[in-house]
């Protein structure tokens, strides 16, 4: 399975730069388009069927917000970013899906790459990358495939709920990246519970073979989502630093919102990291704990046995002259003194706590 994901990884080797070529393995969705168009008075919610309905959204008096579901399909793209005057690079990077959370300026548009994070129905961690494109009046969206986090964004749309009709494409923007944002909190409170349960476990002594590797399995996993949402900081920085007149000023502190709540998650996932080898430390200490149990009573039962079996030994040697040896009660004196020895030692360790 490795060497399948290394062949769509570096199938681009070789290749010009600015070639469009898909490396993801979502090839069989279909291209899905849907636009918001909206003011502050109206707001225009469709669905459309070619990528040649968009080209009317780019000169239009109101906001526009395009989102297209479908990498696979790159002549589409293609198509879009002609229209739209996108750089060959861009298009390269919207439909390389290994790229790093990013942002890269133009001359009358910005670039964006992030990554979105959510849970499938297996509470596993699903990272989609997503690419914007903020141009004056729209926002170009670009996913894998079905499925976001952007439906109370639409809701508000929709309702006119908030600032997001009266502002904008700059505040557009904020609100879809402020919402991938807020689902990390979702990810990471859900990392923080597997972490809470391993450490309750390891703490009352319920631990197996498995959850070796359950926990180097959420190691893995945290460093994913650090991965993932880390660079994100270094966007928002610049973007609150960066001169255009695509992000007015007074948006610039709603973008330093997010900053922050970006470094309470990549501190949350630090704490987290020094908690999953807190608790390889609790699970190996578990191990040595349980290994002790077990020697030290083994070591207990052959420190009973060391003196039971001396005497035993002193009179099973084959001599004819033992004193003990013709009287009548030998044998039961023998096993009083040893009962004897062996309840005096289990007290003498008892009392040592040593039981």
């Amino acid at each position: 399975m490795s060497k399948h994901k290394n062949k769509k990884r570096y199938k681009k080797s070789g290749l010009a730069p600015g070639s469009v070529i898909y490396t993801g393995d979502k090839s069989s969705k279909k291209l899905f388009i849907e636009v918001f168009d909206y003011n502050s008075e109206q707001c225009i919610d469709k669905e459309l069927n070619n990528i040649e309905d968009i080209f009317d959204f780019k000169h239009s008096d109101s906001m526009s917000w395009i989102n297209l579901n479908g990498l696979n399909h790159v002549n589409e793209i293609e198509k879009l970013g002609n229209h739209f005057n996108l750089h060959p690079l861009v298009l390269e990077d919207i439909v390389s899906i290994s790229q790093r959370p990013k942002i890269d300026e133009y001359d009358d548009y910005l670039f964006v790459v992030l990554k979105m994070l959510y849970h499938d129905k297996e509470e596993n961690i699903i990272s989609e990358q997503i690419s914007f494109i903020l141009g004056k009046n729209y926002v170009l969206s670009f996913q894998e495939a079905d499925g976001d986090v952007f439906d109370a964004v639409r809701d508000r749309i929709r309702q006119g709920k908030g600032r997001v009709r009266t502002m904008q494409a700059d505040y557009l923007l904020y609100i879809l990246m402020d919402a991938i944002v807020d689902q990390y909190f979702s990810i990471i409170e859900t990392l923080g519970d597997k972490i809470e349960d391993y450490e309750t476990r390891i703490f009352l002594g319920d631990v197996d073979e498995s959850i070796n590797k359950d926990i180097q399995d959420l190691k893995r996993e945290v460093l994913r989502v650090r991965r993932a949402i880390f660079p994100l900081r270094e966007v928002i920085n610049r973007i609150e630093k960066h001169e255009s007149p695509l992000i007015l000023k007074k948006t610039k502190t709603y973008y330093r919102d997010i900053y922050d709540h970006l470094i309470q998650v990549t501190e949350n996932i630090d704490i987290y990291r020094e908690m999953i080898w807190s608790l390889m430390d609790m699970y190996m200490t578990t191990i040595s704990n349980k290994m002790n149990e077990v020697m030290k009573v083994l070591t207990i039962m052959a420190s009973i046995f060391i003196p039971l079996t001396f005497i035993a030994g002193i009179y099973g040697m084959n001599f004819d002259y033992i004193p003990e040896l013709h009287y009548k009660y030998s044998y039961f004196i023998l096993w009083g003194v040893m009962i004897l020895l062996f309840v005096g030692m289990l007290i003498y360790f008892k009392r040592k706590k040593w039981l």
